[in-house]
């Protein structure tokens, strides 16, 4: 999205000091800004106003900050726009963009799938048009509004992913974006230590489709009473989907020796057959939710089918190698909560080698479900016939290794007769197993 620094400065309530240049792009990152972004310093462990002067040298064409211009930026002459918190400024940012793009949004949020969903939405949708989605996990305060502002010009479909990490995030989120398509994949156990109790997450959930017009479309999973449930909290038209339920649904799955599932979608505007690029038979669901969001905003089935064939997930979700030994990698490294390992797990359990492991961090952020949580995951493991490297928890019930180096040298070799999984939440850092194997 392209702006005059002086549109920004209008949008947010700051003061533009200096000329007034174009702005294409927003950054949080000095590292990686681009030439003619704006430039926003985040305060939060670092204070992004050290970085400004980084940013400038980077090609960045102005900033926000919420201190008077200094250091290295003042001798250049560069832009800023004064605010008094720059991350409020962004989200302002965030809700001028939308009010200026009129095509459909889809806002997407659950306990799990979240950013698979979001890619394969945007793949499904990309088909039939120019579709814009969140990079990677950008599902916050900062990433929702970021997704916002660096719209192309030229897209006309926006897929925007949601996170929670409390009451009341997702409706704010949803004052911002305005979706006009809701989907919520599924309610679990994730992020119980802040929300209490999983009813608490799905009130949390809902707050998505209780933002949707009358004119909007709720997509809910049938298969989780819970999410279904939330069709009594929103005007929006409903439309349905699961394996076992729904109006968009999958039959006859089958998945190959590479963890790629086949299925015939089925949906009230008619059947096509889909062979996912993604791997692991739980990415059926993920699918079929993407699949009713694009048939929410009007894509055509054999599109939609053609979408979710080519779509590429995010990093270190679900990713299969073979290594040059031989053996199977896994690299599911970048979260984890007891519906998505278990999911993991019997994609591992499917998998044709007669050694199957899996290297498990912690999965955070539980609470009080915490132990018992960790203990069905080892319990479900052992009855899959899986054998566990514990990370740093001995809550899966086996003595943890220290660390992802230990972690690996207690693999041992690793052949053609091995299949790995690698799983945690993202704080343990896991994808280090991934790689250091994938270095052998």
């Amino acid at each position: 999205m392209r702006l005059m620094a002086s549109e920004v400065a209008q949008a947010v309530g700051g003061r533009l000091v200096g000329p007034d240049v174009a702005v294409s792009g927003v950054s949080i990152d000095s590292r990686t800004v681009a030439q003619g972004e704006l430039f926003v310093p985040v305060v939060a462990e670092r204070d992004g106003h050290d970085f400004i002067g980084d940013a400038l040298v980077a090609g960045a064409a102005a900033y926000l900050t919420a201190q008077s211009p200094r250091g290295e930026a003042a001798p250049r002459r560069a832009t800023a726009v004064e605010v008094d918190d720059t991350a409020a400024a962004l989200a302002e940012l965030g809700r001028f963009a939308r009010g200026r793009f009129d095509g459909p949004v889809v806002g997407i949020t659950g306990s799990v799938g979240k950013t698979s969903v979001k890619d394969m939405a945007a793949a499904a949708i990309g088909a039939d048009r120019p579709t814009h989605a969140s990079p990677m996990s950008f599902n916050n305060e900062l990433g929702v509004p970021l997704t916002l502002v660096n719209r192309p010009e030229s897209a006309e479909a926006a897929v925007v992913e949601m996170g929670a990490r409390g009451r009341g995030h997702i409706a704010w989120l949803c004052s911002l974006s305005r979706p006009t398509v809701g989907v919520v994949t599924a309610v679990g156990a994730a992020h119980t230590e802040l929300f209490g109790t999983v009813e608490a997450v799905a009130e949390a959930k809902g707050e998505l489709v209780e933002s949707l017009d009358p004119s909007g479309v709720a997509v809910l999973n049938a298969d989780n009473p819970l999410v279904a449930a939330m069709a009594e909290r929103t005007e929006a038209q409903v439309l349905t989907f699961g394996r076992s339920g729904g109006e968009v649904r999958a039959s006859g799955v089958s998945v190959d020796d590479g963890l790629r599932a086949r299925f015939r979608l089925e949906t009230p505007n008619g059947q096509a057959e889909v062979a996912l690029a993604a791997r692991g038979e739980h990415m059926v669901d993920n699918a079929l939710a993407a699949a009713a969001a694009a048939l929410a905003v009007g894509v055509r089935i054999d599109e939609i089918a053609a979408g979710l064939g080519s779509a590429k997930l995010s990093p270190w979700r679900m990713e299969v190698t073979e290594l040059a030994s031989g053996a199977v990698l896994i690299n599911d490294a970048y979260n984890a909560n007891p519906m998505s390992m278990t999911a993991a797990l019997r994609s591992l359990a499917a998998v044709n080698r007669p050694r199957r492991v899996a290297v498990l961090g912690v999965m955070a952020e539980l609470g009080e479900r915490a132990a018992a949580e960790h203990a069905a995951i080892g319990a479900l493991a052992r009855e899959l016939g899986i054998e566990i490297i514990p990370v740093a928890t001995a809550d899966y019930g086996l003595a943890p290794v220290v660390d992802a180096a230990a972690a690996v040298a207690a693999l041992g070799a690793v052949d053609s007769d091995t299949a790995v999984l690698v799983k945690a939440s993202r704080a343990a850092g896991l994808e280090s197993v991934a790689n250091a194997l994938g270095d052998h």
